[in-house]
């Protein structure tokens, strides 16, 4: 399988889910699962835009990265579209290895702490072929 493949990664990902997915990851911390009032709308309306578009999975990754970004919650936004990436890896069929391997990098790019050297491993592993 290609892994530059193009396809809706996020299609079966309604905000709805989005907002299930933070929810989850705040009561389990005891946080307050709220909306912010700066970048709620904003993220919602990207979100409800793009998430069905055909994308590369870089494109996936990046618009988590861009949502979390955003900060359409008070909490756990990076911990809330990380998840959402790393589920797509799931959908991969790779050696358990390299999915945990890959998950984890999924994971910091979207957090924003990944390094230029992980951005460009990843971005490679993206381009291969198989």
């Amino acid at each position: 399988m290609s892994m530059n493949l193009v396809k809706a990664w996020l299609a079966d990902v309604p905000w709805d889910l989005v907002i299930f997915q933070n929810a989850s990851l705040c009561q389990a911390k005891s946080a307050l699962h709220k909306p912010t009032s700066d970048g709620y709308e904003a993220t919602k309306t990207l979100w409800e835009t793009r998430h069905q578009e055909p994308m590369s999975l870089m494109q996936a990754v990046d618009l988590c990265r861009k949502c979390h970004r955003m900060a359409p919650f008070c909490f756990y936004n990076g911990n809330t579209f990380a998840a959402i990436a790393r589920s797509m890896v799931e959908t991969l069929g790779l050696p358990a290895t390299e999915a945990a391997a890959l998950r984890s990098m999924t994971g910091h790019i979207v957090a924003g702490v990944a390094t230029p050297e992980q951005i460009e491993s990843f971005r490679k592993f993206c381009e291969r072929d198989g």
